[in-house]
């Protein structure tokens, strides 16, 4: 019978009752044995879902409605022979899932990601002998071994460790090292198993053996690899924007063309000229430019967005950052640095303040705000350099860690001063550090040992003091005033240790009747630039919210830094709350959390309505970067699963991007407002000037042809420029738009309409007035009239947004060409496909005075209309 090991909590279990529920021993399992439980376990790898084949990527491009109607009016085309129409209309649609199959030929590859992270050899005990196999051949109850620089390679229980630390921020959010022993634990959150180790974690110090315990999918990123695989594509608020749309726009079509043919019928028209007049109504009522248009719109929105540090994935993720209210930020390694920093240091009575941020040595000392003179301290700089394991590869700009980040912040803290290893002697001897000693002693061939760790154990390890370079008693009140330092430091969430030292020492009594130094006191810093893109956050409506896996305390300390925000809570308290739905609006701060209840915070916050923003770099991160509305990952510091998961990268790291990729988000909505704005108005004029003709008995003023030329070249390409529209000024000083709001809004849709309806009677007026003329010349002046006044819709929309006539170069390109290509319509070789007259100056001289009545009466209806709603 095969045993669920997954249902039992090893770190509440003695190593004995361990070794005992995974019927092993300390010896190891035998080869047969190993076999048999790989067979029934399985291999120590993740399986996901395949990727999306490219075809299905390719095929997801025509789920749009707006697609679906223009692929019925091809049909339709096709069975009516018109072939030219067919033609555009085929290439418009295969244009476009072709502009669409480029920017999202990406395959979701969380899973592969965290694949790559398995730690391809193991040290196991097998048949009582120490042999490597490959990682994924380990099973539940095999005993492996582990030492600094190791990645794990499955979950496991601690059997024995000797000042064992694991780097665990990419699974927990964990900043400093964690360490690790061996005692039972009570039921405690993931974070705090310090009995277990757990897959694609590090070894930063020591070495241990452990017997697994979990492999595979059971492991803790298995079960991460599972929330992905799990989690499924949800739309973005644009595409349900442009879903709504479309069906919309389908139901208009069919009313329209249902009225129209009824209406002709009834007027004594023949069915069949009927059925094709409902044809051209249909074909004007569709916008067959908006797809394309708003694909290419937010191409370019992507191109500009990574000039600004932040590489979108999937198109229409762009626009959903426009209407972001709340964003979840990550704190280690995305508000943070996730590099150990020296901040303060206590010695000769004083505090001192350290500059610089990180592993980069760039900073000074201040005592006050004057520069200090490091060599006023620089015993204890040269302890915290000596006594360390910890060491650098690289230059400054692209330094690599090796060892331990606190042990890190100290030699970054001496190379401020100045202090070099090398100008050192050599160490000759050591007491390692324990988490039971919690100190460690290196002694130097001067005879000199120098003492790290916990203040409260140092300080009663020592009997005097070194002040001002003499070295004087330690009596009770220097003691006491040490130790209230020590806890002043520890209040501001800073990771303190104590620096000692003794002359002539032996290994035997290096740790006794020591003089004691100092204290360093270091954190994991935020970034400079993100206090200010927080306030930028809150002045633009959106709430930035803290969850990480941190202590509840350094996330406060943090957190009051960078001025966010609300009530903090622990994962602990929140498996215990019932009303996270009412509370989650006065919360700011939710630390020691694990990956379930980053997935429990988004989801309470979008069933609230509010569309979230969730940023993150490691691997605990993921879950919750693919359930928000836009995940947000770290180019580089962040884990290929983080980056896999999300919507977007930020290729520098920095908080601040998210703010210039919201105004980007918010730019890119406007502006899709503004051209369908501009096609609807257009399309509407179209559909209002045939079905007048139609209702008056009047012939069809514009052919199909003529419609899908203005719909497609004459609209699209000024449509397409209004993409690169300046953004109004003022964008980030205004709330976020509801995630509900449709692209149609109640004002925009009455502006439409009353736009397109005036557009329509004026080119209904022209072409009746000119039916003497001859009916080529009737729709010629129709034609050319309904061009002209979008040309006029557009200056009208832009000015609504207080854009400048010439600011944008690339909309006055589009209007001179289309223009051009409208009078080799009239003039040139295409008059004899689109059945023109050529238009003389009198005649363009009445499509200018209709201009302009056009333009007058709709200011004043526009003004009527807003008037009477208020």
């Amino acid at each position: 019978m095969v045993v669920d090991f997954s249902r039992l909590k090893f770190h509440t279990f003695s190593v004995e009752q361990s070794l005992k529920e995974l019927k092993t021993s300390e010896k190891g399992l035998n080869a047969h044995e190993a076999e048999q439980r790989l067979h029934d376990y399985g291999f120590n790898e993740l399986k996901g879902k395949e990727g999306l084949h490219p075809l299905r990527i390719f095929f997801q491009q025509f789920s749009c409605p707006l697609v679906w109607i223009l692929l019925v009016a091809l049909i339709f085309s096709i069975v009516l022979n018109e072939v030219i129409d067919a033609t555009v209309i085929g290439i418009i649609v295969v244009a476009n899932a072709i502009l669409g199959f480029i920017q999202e030929y990406k395959a979701e590859k969380s899973i592969e990601a965290l694949k790559k992270m398995a730690s391809p050899k193991a040290r196991v005990l097998r048949d009582g002998k120490e042999i490597k196999i490959e990682s994924r051949l380990l099973v539940p109850g095999d005993i492996i071994f582990l030492e600094t620089g190791d990645k794990i390679p499955a979950d496991a229980r601690l059997i024995e460790a000797h000042n064992l630390h694991l780097e665990e921020a990419s699974l927990t959010g964990e900043s400093s090292s964690v360490p690790k022993k061996i005692e039972i634990l009570d039921e405690v959150p993931l974070a705090d198993r310090k009995n277990m180790v757990f897959s694609s974690t590090i070894v930063s110090n020591g070495r241990a053996r452990a017997v697994v315990v979990h492999t595979g999918m059971t492991s803790e990123i298995g079960k991460i690899a599972k929330m992905i695989s799990d989690s499924h594509e949800q739309l973005t608020p644009l595409q349900k924007k442009l879903r709504e749309l479309g069906k919309y726009l389908t139901i208009a079509v069919v009313i329209v063309a249902i009225i129209v043919f009824g209406a002709g019928l009834l007027t004594g028209g023949s069915a069949t000229e009927m059925f094709l007049v409902a044809i051209a109504l249909a074909v004007a009522a569709i916008p067959e430019g908006l797809p394309a248009v708003i694909t290419i719109s937010l191409s370019i929105g992507v191109q500009r967005m990574i000039k600004k540090n932040a590489l979108v994935r999937k198109l229409a993720s762009v626009e959903t950052l426009g209407s972001v209210d709340v964003i979840c930020t990550d704190k280690t390694g995305t508000l943070t640095h996730n590099q150990m920093t020296v901040q303060k240091i206590w010695t000769n009575d004083k505090v001192y303040d350290v500059t610089g941020a990180g592993y980069d040595p760039k900073g000074n000392f201040k005592l006050g705000k004057k520069l200090a003179n490091p060599s006023e301290f620089e015993q204890i700089l040269k302890i915290g350099l000596l006594c360390n394991d910890a060491h650098f590869s690289g230059s400054n700009g692209n330094r690599e860690l090796f060892g331990d980040p606190t042990e890190a912040a100290l030699i970054v803290s001496s190379e401020k001063a100045g202090l070099q290893l090398k100008d050192y002697g050599k160490r000759v001897d050591e007491i390692s550090f324990s988490s039971e000693r919690k100190m460690m002693t290196a002694i130097h061939e001067d005879n000199t040992s120098y003492t790290k760790g916990a203040a409260d154990i140092i300080i009663e390890r020592c009997d005097k003091i070194l002040m001002n370079g003499q070295v004087q008693r330690l009596d009770r009140n220097l003691k006491k005033k040490v130790l209230e330092q020590n806890e002043s430091f520890a209040k501001d969430a800073l990771r303190v240790l104590g620096f000692a030292y003794k002359e002539k020492s032996i290994i035997t009594n290096a740790e006794e009747n020591m003089i004691f130094v100092g204290l360093q006191a270091m954190i994991d810093p935020p970034r400079e630039e993100v206090k200010e893109s927080i306030k930028e956050c809150h002045s633009a409506g959106i709430r930035v919210i803290m969850i990480t896996g941190d202590h509840l305390t350094t996330a406060k300390a943090i957190a009051a830094k960078l001025g966010i925000l609300g009530e903090a809570v622990t994962g602990e308290q929140l498996d215990k709350m019932k009303d996270l739905d009412k509370k989650i609006l006065r919360i700011g701060i939710f630390a020691r959390v694990n990956p379930e209840h980053k997935l429990l915070i988004v989801q309470a916050l979008k069933d609230k309505g509010h569309v979230v923003a969730m940023t993150g770099d490691g691997v605990n991160d993921a879950p919750a970067l693919k359930k928000a509305d836009i995940g947000i990952s770290m180019g580089l510091a962040g884990t290929d699963v983080a980056k896999e998961a999300s919507d977007m990268i930020l290729t520098d790291d920095n908080f601040t991007s998210i703010v210039s990729a919201v105004e980007e988000g918010r730019g890119i909505f406007d502006n899709i407002r503004k051209f369908v704005n501009y096609l609807l108005s257009s399309n509407l004029g179209e559909i209002a000037v045939i079905l007048l003709a139609t209702l008056f008995g009047l012939p069809l003023p514009l052919t199909a042809i003529q419609i899908l030329w203005v719909n497609l070249v004459t609209d699209g390409l000024p449509a397409t420029a209004l993409g690169l529209d300046p953004y109004a000024k003022g964008i980030m000083n205004r709330p976020p738009r509801p995630a509900r709001e449709s692209i149609l809004s109640k004002e925009l849709s009455s502006d439409i309409i009353i736009y397109g309806l005036l557009m329509g009677v004026g080119c209904l007026v022209l072409f009746w007035l000119y039916l003497g003329s001859g009916l080529l010349k009737a729709q010629t002046m129709a034609f050319t009239a309904l061009v002209i006044f979008e040309m006029l819709r557009l200056q009208i929309i832009r000015s609504e947004y207080r854009v400048s006539l010439f600011s944008n170069k690339y909309l006055i390109g589009a209007v001179v060409l289309s223009l051009g290509l409208q009078m080799l319509t009239i003039y040139g070789p295409l008059a004899v496909w689109f059945k023109t007259k050529p238009l003389e100056l009198f005649d363009w001289g009445m499509i200018l005075i209709a201009s302009v009545v056009l333009w007058i009466v709709y200011k004043a209806v526009y003004a009527l209309v807003r008037k009477l709603e208020k």
